[in-house]
């Protein structure tokens, strides 16, 4: 299941970012930032989150997830847009020049702990 190994992958560059001393108290909310192209049901990562922080010190907190629209950048006439996959084709031009600037993401926005 992907979204396990997303979760998974979450709580150990946490644990990780605590055993460097980067992160320090008892973590209560994570904030992850995933782009639409990550093919990442939101629904499910929020329900594998918890089993992934089972024994770590994750266990117990919160996970928000923020959905990043995928965006695009005509290269051909230079419009920005919303891109509505399976369709990358410029809106305004109609090319199919198209640079994705957001919505790849899966990144970690933030961690709130307790100190």
């Amino acid at each position: 299941m992907h979204e396990m190994t997303v979760a998974r992958s979450v709580v150990d560059a946490i644990e990780a970012a605590i055993a460097a001393g980067r992160v320090a108290g008892r973590v209560r909310r994570v904030v992850l930032r995933v782009g639409r192209l990550r093919a990442v049901a939101p629904k499910s990562l929020r329900f594998l989150f918890p089993l992934a922080a089972e024994g770590t010190p994750l266990a117990g907190s919160a996970l928000d997830i923020v959905e990043v629209a995928v965006r695009g950048r005509c290269e051909r006439c230079a419009g920005e847009f919303v891109l509505e996959a399976p369709r990358f084709l410029c809106p305004g031009c109609g090319a199919a020049e198209i640079a994705v600037t957001a919505g790849d993401e899966l990144t970690i926005e933030s961690v709130e702990v307790d100190r």
